[in-house]
């Protein structure tokens, strides 16, 4: 039986469950290919319906990018509003503006109602690394409070941000009072209990080899096989080249995370008295938080081959420290990678290939709340309501240049100019 890759996360797991390996032939209504949160959200809400669900994941369910990234649930999408109406119209930019607020609501019913212990802490913080990005954010709070009637957000000048984050590193933020973060593979595993409970078969170690279309489509492993009615392509930056045509339409790229010690408790009150997670507004993301047991967690870097870095902690470290020399003296623990999916709009590929296969991948960094709701999505349109399918699918979802064979040099290319901008003042 697989195991998780060490992380804090895999250190700190809580009713941790080992499923079998899928063996022999079986038949269902609905196929996953995936156990991460889309494919373990759907399992769980398809199950709720009275549906027949086996789910396959190659390794541990939450093995890949939902057991390991920075858990941070937030409201609103990579691209604005105002840039979805004028590529799909008002009507589906409403609606998909909508499912990044419903997901993060979402997220927090799940975790009521099936009582998962993952450490859900309220408050998230957009901040302006850059004074330059002052205007930017302050425009987009203003769009979400007057335009879309969203009142959970507001622009913080820099003394206030100061005020939260113990540093005056940055200019200004966008604070999301109803955004919140979690302990990510707990939240996994629990929707995986809860699908289970509700009758789901879920099947670890069980790496699908390929998969034949038709109105009955077979989804095979290496010592089974799976006869079904529909087919959920979940494995996001996992895919590899199971699923051809889905995987053109993304790029999966590494990202990695260190966990200090446990902070002396005057420390942490002093970066983060209210325990919020953060982002920054670099094109290479840092994004940070406190665990419940006051580590910093810190995301920080990418790397674009198919290899991590040979040491984490360091690569991780410097742009923690850049921030807080404070944290300079403590010893890391943890440090580690996951690969996530990123589209070239940088907006969640969710949507049919057929009229009974549906992929949903390529949250290009809002995968916590935005891969349960998709999984939820997906469990509609099973049920004849595909609203919102039909709003993703009108999203432009154009193919990387070069495919899955030459799509890696322009994508560095493309990176390294814009961490280089990063760089400038």
């Amino acid at each position: 039986m697989r195991t998780h890759e060490m992380s804090y996360y895999a250190a700190t797991t809580k009713a941790e469950k080992n499923h079998p390996q899928l063996v022999g032939d079986h038949t269902t209504d609905i196929c996953i290919i995936g156990g991460g949160f889309t494919g373990t959200s759907a399992a769980l809400h398809l199950a709720e319906a009275g549906y027949q669900v086996t789910l396959l994941e190659a390794h541990k369910i939450g093995w890949g990018a939902s057991g390991r990234n920075g858990g941070q649930i937030c409201q609103g999408h990579n691209m604005g509003h105002a840039n979805m109406v004028k590529q799909v119209g008002k009507e589906a930019a409403d609606i998909l503006w909508q499912t990044s607020v419903d997901s993060v609501d979402m997220v927090k019913q799940l975790t009521e109602r099936y009582q998962i212990d993952c450490d859900l802490t309220p408050g998230v913080l957009h901040v302006a690394y850059k004074k330059s990005h002052v205007e930017e954010i302050q425009e987009a709070v203003e769009y979400k409070r007057t335009v879309l009637g969203y009142e959970g957000v507001e622009y913080l000048d820099a003394a206030t941000v100061a005020q939260k984050l113990g540093t005056d590193r940055y200019h200004g933020g966008e604070w999301y009072r109803d955004g919140a973060h979690i302990h990510p593979l707990n939240f996994a595993l629990g929707l995986a209990k809860a699908a289970q409970y509700h009758g789901a078969k879920l099947y670890e170690d069980s790496p699908v080899i390929d998969y034949s279309e038709g109105k009955r489509p077979v989804v095979r492993t290496a010592k089974g096989q799976v006869t079904c009615r529909y087919v959920l392509f979940a494995c996001n930056g996992y895919l590899g080249k199971l699923n051809r045509p889905a995987a053109r339409k993304i790029m999966p790229i590494n990202n990695f995370i260190i966990a200090t010690e446990p902070l002396p408790e005057e420390v942490a009150d002093r970066i983060n008295p209210d325990r919020i997670a953060v982002a920054d507004s670099k094109f290479v993301v840092n994004y940070f938080r406190l665990s419940k047991d006051r580590r910093m967690l810190w995301g920080g870097g990418e790397n674009y081959s198919p290899r991590f870095p040979k040491d984490i902690a360091s690569f991780v470290k410097k742009h923690m420290v850049e921030t807080y020399p404070e944290l300079d003296t403590y010893a890391i623990d943890f440090a580690w990678g996951g690969t996530l999916a990123i589209t070239l709009n940088r907006m969640p590929h969710i949507a049919r290939q057929q009229e009974n296969v549906f992929v949903a991948q390529g949250y290009s960094g809002h995968g916590v709340a935005m891969a349960t709701y998709a999984g939820a999505i997906f469990a509609k349109a099973v049920q004849g309501s595909l609203e919102e399918v039909d709003a993703f699918e009108k999203l432009p979802m154009r193919d990387f240049p070069g495919g899955t064979l030459l799509r890696w040099p322009g994508l560095v290319a493309g990176m390294l100019y814009y961490s280089m901008l990063d760089r400038l003042p």
